[in-house]
């Protein structure tokens, strides 16, 4: 049936030709803390779906403040929830479709060898001259929680000098992995991503240290393709997301 043979290839080009037709690719802005993560999670709803994510990551301040000044954002994963609820106000955002993806959990994190006979909350009241790199509260959300537990711990005001400030969570590790500073309060989270790293110490920070970090996402309204934006919002919620979320080191919030 060599008739039937050619057919069937026909019709396998035309659907494939249909699905690369219909394949979008979105672009989302997430803070930095969660780029990882949502990379996965973007490789698995491509598989899925065939819609692609491309992923724009950095502090949630300077995502906020571009995405109101005409930044092209399908959707926005915040690493706290005043931003989302600030676009929400603003109504630059689709209605309903602000939502808490994941809680973030902090720890303070060492890779110096000074450290190996101290544990990480003596390390942090004695360092001396050591440098403490925290992100900068005023552009992103674990800036805050840091600077709420080091207030809870009764250290804020006496560390000023030893403190350097990364502009997101990412630039924070890195002046930790690199030598820049001997301490780095962080998200748990990214602790993962250096596992070839000897860590001396990592204390968690207890979630009564400081308000709960609630990383929220909102679909702008100036999305280009909406349908896919709110099918991927709901992927994000999903299953096969929660469990990456969850293996990444975040809490997740109740499902509703």
């Amino acid at each position: 049936m060599p008739g039937f043979g050619r057919k069937l290839a026909v019709v396998m080009i035309v659907a494939s030709a249909s699905v690369a037709a219909r394949a979008e690719t979105l672009t989302v802005a997430v803070a930095s803390n969660f780029a990882d993560p949502l990379r996965e999670i973007a490789r698995s709803f491509d598989a899925d779906t065939g819609h692609v994510v491309r992923v724009s990551p950095g502090s949630s301040g300077k995502l906020y403040a571009q995405i109101i000044n005409g930044a092209p954002y399908d959707l926005f994963l915040s690493a706290d929830a005043r931003r989302p609820e600030m676009l929400e106000k603003e109504s630059r955002i689709v209605v309903g479709s602000r939502a808490t993806y994941a809680i973030g959990q902090l720890v303070a994190w060492s890779r110096d060898v000074e450290f190996v006979d101290e544990g990480c909350l003596d390390g942090l009241k004695n360092l001396g001259n050591r440098k403490l790199a925290i992100a900068n509260p005023m552009l992103a959300p674990y800036g805050i929680a840091a600077k709420e537990y080091l207030l809870y711990i009764g250290l804020w005001h006496s560390l000023q000098d030893n403190i350097v400030y990364g502009e997101n969570i990412a630039q924070t590790l890195q002046y930790a992995v690199s030598g820049g500073a001997s301490f780095a309060i962080v998200a748990k989270s990214q602790i993962g991503s250096v596992d070839d790293i000897p860590k001396v110490c990592v204390l968690p920070v207890t979630n009564d240290a400081h308000d709960p970090v609630l990383q929220q996402v909102v679909q702008l309204n100036s999305a280009a393709n909406a349908v896919v934006a709110a099918e991927f919002l709901e992927y994000l919620q999903g299953p096969k997301s929660r469990a990456i979320i969850a293996e990444y080191g975040y809490l997740l919030p109740e499902v509703e």
